[in-house]
């Protein structure tokens, strides 16, 4: 009986052989496949767009269609004092701005002296045209400006900055060969790693068939590893691997059954639909690294400040997140979304280019009844992001709120920045 038993596990086994084997060289053909596609994208990434040279040239940009031109324009009396003053400090600090973003790029040795004499360079002729700014807002005639000494110093800083250029370029043809070549090396060594997997597995097989009832306890013990394995694997699907809130997958699953407990106890549930003002502003900013710094930030605000069991927040989706709370009247609701609202900005993030204030900081639509039979599993959503739009149109960093779900319809509205 032993013998036949361990006979069916030897067959199952050697077609788990069979199986994994040919896993294992459809596993090679398909990576083989995503590294030329990976090595197209950081070809076409990093040796197409040659983002160093893409700032430098946006640098010279400004300097000659930007602070040259209003210089000609404010001479022509086309340009009042004050929009000089105000474009210039825009341009200058682009050009501050994109400067700091070139200098964190890798530099060699032999490349960082010539960066610290463009950076005194970009320095002086910034203080050039701040002059020529302050000068015309004190009332100085534009007229005088000497043309000669303004091109001199466009030319100079062009010069300058182009030679930064031409240097980029030929790094980028440098690197590029030397990524070529490793990248085909890499390839001959994949191709020499997966036959050594394969004869390796097939030796270990040869071994393991002559030990199969031994394995019976150690197959066991896999299998409860596995079960182990599966439910972490199961509970990080269900987990938003940026801000660690339950993901939409998990809120879909937590929505309708919250709706249904709260139906037959006839409770109160509530809905906030959350949104970061201005976002999309801060991103083009700051950064999306800056950028996921915020989300993890308003995401530990919700976690801080939401503790029950019954509290469950979600991240659903970009600056968008939604929180459920079960048996919390209207007025504790509105307390809590105001708490939020305020712990966001006391957090202090920068937020240069919000029109609602200097610090990050979001707005909130607030649903909350009691439910019964005749509440429907998409009104609480639809109603909440009514409110989050009523929210961002009556200012942002706010929230409103309400109960009325009675009469509820679905009306056109316009469309509100983020």
């Amino acid at each position: 009986m032993h013998f036949i038993e361990a006979l069916k596990l030897k067959s199952k086994l050697f077609f788990l052989f069979l199986f994994i084997t040919l896993g294992l060289i459809v596993i090679g053909i398909l990576g083989a496949m995503n590294t030329s596609s990976m090595k197209k994208n950081l070809d076409a990434l990093y040796f197409g767009s040659l983002i160093p040279v893409t700032e430098l040239n946006e640098i010279l940009q400004t300097y000659h269609n930007g602070l040259a031109n209003n210089i000609y324009f404010a001479r022509d009396m086309r340009m009042s004092p004050s929009e000089l003053f105000s474009q210039t400090q825009n341009a200058t600090f682009k050009i501050n701005t994109l400067w700091q973003s070139y200098e964190k790029h890798f530099k060699r040795d032999n490349e960082v002296q010539y960066v610290e004499y463009t950076a005194h360079e970009i320095e002086i002729i910034n203080n050039y045209f701040t002059q020529l700014s302050n000068a015309a807002m004190n009332g100085g005639n534009m007229g005088k400006v000497s043309l000669s000494t303004l091109e001199y110093k466009i030319s100079r800083i062009h010069n300058v900055v182009q030679k930064l250029i031409s240097y980029e370029v030929k790094i980028a043809q440098y690197e590029r060969k030397k990524f070529l070549d490793t990248y085909h090396q890499t390839m001959v060594q994949l191709a020499f790693i997966l036959a050594a997997v394969v004869i390796g597995l097939m030796l270990v097989s040869y071994f393991v068939f002559r030990s199969i009832q031994k394995d019976h306890s150690r197959l066991e013990i896999a299998t409860k590893r596995l079960k182990i394995a599966n439910k972490k694997l199961e509970s990080a699907s269900y987990t938003d691997s940026l801000t660690s809130l339950h993901n939409r997958r998990y809120f879909n699953i937590v929505y309708e059954r919250e709706i249904k407990r709260a139906k037959r106890e006839k409770s109160y549930i509530t809905f906030m639909m959350l949104d970061i003002d201005y976002f999309k502003q801060f991103n083009d900013t700051y950064g999306h690294i800056e950028g996921d710094f915020a989300l993890k930030s308003v995401a530990k605000v919700l976690s801080d400040t939401l503790k029950r069991p019954t509290d469950f927040v979600f991240r659903l989706g970009g600056e968008e997140f939604g929180v459920l709370l079960t048996h919390t009247d209207e007025i504790n609701s509105a307390k809590l979304a105001q708490d939020i609202c305020m712990a966001v900005k006391e957090r202090a993030i920068r937020h240069a280019a919000s029109k609602v204030g200097e610090y990050l900081s979001i707005s909130i639509g607030v649903v909350c009844c009691i439910a019964d039979d005749a509440l429907s599993d998409e009104v609480l959503l639809s109603r909440s992001d009514e409110m989050l739009y009523e929210a961002k149109n009556k200012g942002r960093d706010g929230y409103i709120i309400t109960s009325n779900i009675s009469e509820f319809q679905t009306q056109p509205r316009e469309e509100v920045s983020a």
